[in-house]
């Protein structure tokens, strides 16, 4: 009785929990990240320079009838950059997957103890934590450049909740793609196909008020739209409360559909190793 005691005891406090692997596997991808700054670097160059240049050369937008609410352009392309650099980073993140499958880690995962859904979730982590300090340097960059908030820190905070919820939408996205397609190259233009439309069927760059009927139907179903409406919402001096957490809501809910999506890939992909 002793013996089958201990051997349970040892089983239980051996066996890493969900927690513990999550963290364990966020932390060797952000080891993989900080051995390749110039990566980070790249991934922020790119908004900053939409940031900085769109913010000029169209700043005289605001001043046709029924485009803002008294915001610089600036101001009111802030968060559209930032849902912007959310979505194209999360929709590569599935490369990850790829490249793990074709060195054969993925593999030794699976003939491991590693816990399944940390190996999931870790990613959106991951993916979530990079977005975040990017999103807070575009926002710190828009503020160096003229940019003010009225919305304060909880506006700030909200601004984020939005950046990791769309993160995690279009992350679990591109791992369900990876572990479906096993192909860069799939992935790659995939991705393309999807980012791209719904950042320009949305109000990231222009208020949708100003465009065709059809692009205003299409962008009430865009979940990058969602984003983007909490996120302006949550900086402006007079949040509407009510639309802010709708769309909140809806990439919650989203965000939760894509994630079982994901986990029947990986199921999928389990069943063929």
């Amino acid at each position: 009785m002793t013996a089958i005691a201990s051997g349970t005891i040892a089983r239980t406090t051996s066996a890493p929990t969900f927690l513990t692997h999550t963290a364990i596997l966020t932390a060797r991808q952000l080891r993989a990240a900080w051995r390749m700054p110039a990566f980070l670097v790249m991934n922020l160059i790119q908004p900053i320079i939409w940031l900085l240049l769109f913010g000029q050369l169209f700043k005289a937008v605001i001043e046709i009838p029924g485009f803002g609410n008294g915001q610089s352009y600036l101001e009111f392309l802030t968060p559209g950059i930032v849902m912007m650099m959310a979505l194209f980073g999360s929709a590569w993140s599935g490369t990850v997957y790829i490249q793990d499958m074709q060195r054969g880690v993925m593999d030794r995962f699976l003939t491991s103890p590693t816990n399944r859904a940390a190996l999931i979730v870790s990613t959106l982590v991951y993916q979530s934590l990079l977005a975040i300090g990017q999103s807070l340097v575009v926002v710190g960059i828009a503020y160096w450049a003229g940019a003010r908030f009225e919305g304060g820190l909880v506006g700030i905070l909200l601004l984020l909740l939005a950046v990791v919820l769309l993160t995690a939408v279009f992350c679990s996205l591109s791992n369900a793609v990876a572990l479906l397609a096993r192909d860069q190259t799939a992935l790659i233009g995939i991705s393309q196909i999807i980012t791209l439309p719904l950042m320009f069927l949305s109000s990231a760059i222009m208020n949708t008020k100003l465009s065709p009927e059809w692009v205003q139907n299409v962008a009430a179903y865009n979940p990058f739209e969602w984003a983007v409406i909490v996120g302006r919402q949550a900086l402006s001096p007079n949040p509407d409360w009510a639309t802010l957490w709708v769309h909140v809501g809806l990439l919650a809910a989203l965000t939760v559909v894509m994630a079982a999506l994901a986990t029947s890939a990986f199921r999928a992909y389990q069943r063929s190793a």
